[in-house]
């Protein structure tokens, strides 16, 4: 992890959340490259973060040590607002940037207060946790109704990054639910029809519009 002085892109991501008047030196810019974790299940935390750009999975570990993946943020949302709503002091997930990952960190104990007075500030959090409970329910109704392809295919438009997928296959196969061989098989498929094609460092997608049309869901601006 890296910490950046902030530049006009970051003081203009504040405006957007109704922070234009914070004090420039209650913030961080922290930057994270693909691989790092930026926060762990159960740590302290203890600040409030603005995506800036960038792709991180957040997930939870089971007590076997699987992963399950729940949502993902791209270029946009909040890290630790649920956290900061609920007066928690731990992180309640494991976040893990998949690309380079820039953020805006807010200490929330020393500014809570404030925080929580500006209203501006509230609207806008308030509407990304519906959305993200909105796409948390989606994970619960495409578990029960999606055949394998589908939820492989949604999941593979929501992970890749520059239309390249190199996730680890079996979290691959614990995050949709289907068996590491199956998951193989559907891939080799995919890759048989044209869609994907086999690389060294993963799949490249060929046929962006054959994958939508075999996902479920269709894909937002945040998913691109």
């Amino acid at each position: 992890m890296d910490t950046r002085p902030l530049t006009k892109k970051h003081f203009d991501k504040l405006s957007e959340y109704g922070l234009r008047d914070i004090p420039p030196d209650s913030c961080m810019c922290l930057y994270f490259r693909s691989g790092e974790t930026i926060l762990r299940e159960g740590m302290p935390i203890s600040w409030l973060a603005i995506v800036v750009s960038g792709k991180a999975k957040v997930c939870s570990t089971s007590p076997n040590g699987k992963d399950l993946i729940l949502c993902y943020y791209v270029s946009g949302g909040m890290i630790g607002d649920i956290e900061f709503m609920a007066g928690l002091e731990t992180a309640t997930a494991n976040l893990i940037a998949i690309s380079d990952f820039e953020c805006i960190a807010i200490p929330y104990r020393k500014y809570g207060a404030v925080l929580k007075r500006n209203m501006a500030f509230l609207n806008k959090l308030g509407n990304e946790l519906s959305l993200k409970l909105v796409r948390s329910s989606r994970s619960f109704v495409s578990a029960a109704l999606y055949s394998g392809e589908e939820r492989l295919c949604s999941y593979i438009l929501q992970t890749s990054h520059n239309n390249v997928f190199s996730d680890i296959l079996t979290d691959v196969s614990c995050s949709v639910g289907i068996s590491y061989r199956h998951i193989f098989r559907l891939l080799n498929q995919l890759c048989e029809e044209g869609v994907l094609e086999k690389r060294e460092n993963g799949y490249r997608i060929t046929d962006r519009d054959g994958l939508i049309r075999r996902s479920p869901h269709p894909v937002t601006e945040q998913d691109e």
